[in-house]
């Protein structure tokens, strides 16, 4: 068991490069990954049936026990995420696929990479854990909110279908997850380090059916998307610890904060975009899934050798 435990968190610390491998594979044999398109919303409910699986009572009493601390990190999260992609997409004169897509990746809840990337990080996990539940169960309402109330002058918006294609692949997957634990816990614990990796697996397979999709068109995206992308990421990563320091948050619930905004459940984004809209507004969600690993990957090992320095002086 313990094998298999250290097993499952090096697959899910090596994401990006399983993220990598999959969109090369899906750039040269598109035709592999293209008939799993119309099994994008199963895939998704997947991974959230992984989340469910892991999550404890304990995270919900933990939002019951810092809840102002938690309202303060959910709403900073989804109004400085999704109202700064919207931002972004109209300064840098992004089309309008482009613009839905990035602002289909600023709507969505928090993605339990974060939480993950916190521990490493040595921060405030279970912020992070309380921040990331409590984003998801209001995504059903939030997230095609605020697409339709920031798109709908360039895009058609069909709020209802988004809010129904959330409930079906986010909330009833999720609550399923944790009732699965919750009644079969001496048989499901054994197993449960299995589902992060799970989980893990299907949002890379995400990515490459996506690149698949878009093989043509790939070359003509212009470097400005990517800038759009990668600006809402550092932004997001810096409001985040600024929301801490305003809110005056310990360092280490500072940093948790930073994380959570800075990463969003772009998993989400993508498959919304696949299921209501196309395959060219669902690239803005992968490119920010890859870059937000990518920035993290650079960020947890520096503050996790500050922590141990923080250790040290204390000593």
């Amino acid at each position: 068991m313990e094998r298999l435990n250290k097993l499952c968190t090096i697959f899910n610390r090596l994401f990006v490069l399983w993220v990598i491998l999959g969109g090369v594979s899906a750039y040269f044999y598109p035709h592999v990954f293209l008939p799993m398109k119309s099994l994008m919303e199963l895939f998704f409910a997947i991974t959230m049936f992984g989340v469910g699986m892991v999550l404890n009572p304990n995270d919900f009493i933990d939002i019951f026990k810092k809840i102002k601390v938690v309202i303060i990190g959910v709403s900073s999260q989804f109004s400085i995420m999704a109202f700064s992609a919207y931002f972004i997409s109209k300064t840098l004169g992004l089309s309008d696929e482009f613009a839905l897509g990035l602002i289909l990746a600023g709507s969505a809840p928090g993605a339990m990479a974060s939480n993950v990337l916190s521990y490493l990080a040595g921060a405030d996990v279970a912020y992070s854990v309380s921040l990331t539940t409590v984003s998801t169960l209001l995504a059903p309402v939030l997230t095609p909110l605020l697409t339709l109330l920031l798109a709908s002058t360039f895009f058609e918006i069909p709020f209802w279908a988004m809010f129904l294609s959330v409930v079906k692949m986010v909330l009833v997957p999720l609550l399923l997850g944790i009732l699965v634990k919750r009644f079969f816990t001496k048989q499901v614990t054994p197993i449960i380090p299995v589902f992060p990796a799970i989980s893990t697996f299907f949002i890379a397979l995400i990515n490459s059916v996506v690149i698949a999709l878009n093989r043509d068109f790939l070359p003509q995206i212009q470097l400005v998307t990517l800038f759009a992308v990668i600006f809402l990421n550092l932004f997001g990563l810096f409001a985040g610890y600024m929301v801490g320091v305003i809110s005056r948050f310990d360092i280490l619930r500072r940093r948790a904060l930073s994380i959570e905004i800075g990463m969003q459940n772009a998993g989400l984004g993508m498959v919304l975009a696949l299921t209501h809209f196309n395959e060219r507004s669902a690239l803005p969600s992968v490119m920010f899934a890859f870059f937000c690993i990518f920035t993290a990957s650079i960020l947890v090992p520096i503050w996790a050798r500050s922590n141990d320095q923080m250790r040290g002086v204390k000593k």
